[in-house]
């Protein structure tokens, strides 16, 4: 772990040692748990940031193979629908 040097106003440091003190902890503690929420907040946006991206090249750059099945799925049962590709119109004619 490595020590770091700041410099805030005299009233910012009066706050950060009551706000320590509240909630039992130290100023440095106090920082350092702050910079270390930041971090991970950050690091869940970019991987959220950069799966949006990458689904949305997904979908402009042209029909994936989960949507071409979709839509053959889709002509089949609207085949079916209209009497085409439909067994049970063979076993009626039959």
């Amino acid at each position: 772990m490595k020590n770091l040097t700041i410099t805030v106003d005299d009233s910012v440091l009066e706050w950060a040692r009551v706000e320590a003190a509240r909630r039992g902890t130290s100023v440095s503690r106090m920082v350092g748990d702050f910079m270390a929420e930041m971090k991970q907040r950050e690091d869940t946006y970019e991987r959220a940031y950069l799966a949006w991206r990458t689904d949305e090249r997904t979908w402009q750059g042209g029909v994936g193979a989960a949507e071409k099945e979709a839509r053959s799925a889709q002509l089949v049962r609207a085949g079916g629908q209209n009497g085409k590709n439909n067994p049970s119109d063979k076993k009626e004619q039959a």
